[in-house]
């Protein structure tokens, strides 16, 4: 199973860069982590218009047989044990799973009824370059959950 993130902008701060690449590399080989970057759409004029461009372009990356999460402040809430469960889940149905990260103005409605869940990471708004470094971060924790792995300590 492969795990992409799926997340709209190019050119985050170096410290994202980095960070994500530190969790990234973590992951075994049969199931990478890997980050798909979606530029942005230029916002200028209707906000409507850009999110669905970002949204045609998120759902360009994501095959007919990907099951495909959605990252939103309405989602689930999910525990670290929760998410787990679901990582678990999704490595023995063998489809590749994608995370989808909307830019500032969020994700596309057309994003949001392809995926097969909206999860969320916390209730707050965050800033969408730092989501993909608590994605990749709640991932590893969730595969360190499943393996036995001392890096969970609940």
């Amino acid at each position: 199973m492969k795990l992409r993130l799926l997340a709209v902008g190019h050119k985050p701060p170096v410290w994202v860069s980095q960070a994500f690449t530190e969790y990234a590399k973590r992951f075994p080989k049969d199931m990478p982590l890997e980050l798909v970057q979606i530029p942005a759409a230029r916002h200028h004029g209707d906000p409507v218009k850009f999110v669905r461009e970002e949204g045609e372009k998120i759902l360009s990356h994501v095959h007919k047989s990907d099951r495909l999460i959605a990252l939103d402040e309405r989602g689930k809430t999910i525990s670290s044990a929760g998410l787990a469960g679901k990582l678990e889940a999704w490595r023995r149905q063998g489809a590749n799973v994608c995370i989808a990260v909307g830019g500032a103005d969020g994700l596309a409605p057309r994003v949001q009824a392809r995926a097969d869940e909206s999860l969320s990471l916390s209730a707050l708004t965050l800033p969408h370059y730092l989501v993909r470094v608590m994605a990749a971060e709640a991932l590893y924790r969730a595969w360190t959950i499943n393996t036995g792995h001392p890096y969970h300590r609940a």
